[in-house]
């Protein structure tokens, strides 16, 4: 892909996803949709900026050979990952809606569950429309 092509697909990808978890968390917490759209913005935000220095360092500690990690350094890289993320956003989304720490700990659980999907159907399709677009021009 084009830095182009990254660009539109990342924009797609965070902005279909808000307009689909927006609306569900706000319905399933009982928020305005404000609150939530502001959460799922922010979080977007922080896993970009997070997933750029958090690779940057994990590099740097074990080496930029990707191709060649085994699987328990794949896992504990992404171990090291989510825990960052849930490090840092489960007491600011807690602080945020006003809510426990424990229910800020279900929502990242519902969102961790809801992106794993998402990513597989969203690049599947992705992948698919971009493919007969490429045929059609």
């Amino acid at each position: 892909m084009t830095f182009k092509d990254r660009i539109i697909h990342a924009v797609l990808f965070e902005a279909i996803a808000l307009a689909i978890i927006v609306p569900a968390a706000s319905m399933f917490s009982g928020k305005e949709a404000s609150s939530m759209l502001a959460v799922g913005v922010g979080l977007s935000l922080y896993t970009v900026v997070w997933n750029y220095f958090y690779n940057l360092w994990f590099d740097k500690q074990f080496g930029a050979d990707r191709l060649n990690r085994s699987l328990m350094t794949r896992i504990g890289h992404t171990l090291g990952f989510e825990g960052g993320i849930i490090f840092i956003t489960v007491p600011v989304v807690a602080w945020f809606l006003e809510i426990t720490l424990l229910q800020s700990l279900a929502l990242e659980a519902a969102f961790l569950i809801f992106f794993f999907f998402y990513a597989v159907a969203f690049n599947w399709c992705y992948d698919n429309v971009r493919s007969k677009l490429k045929l059609a021009s």
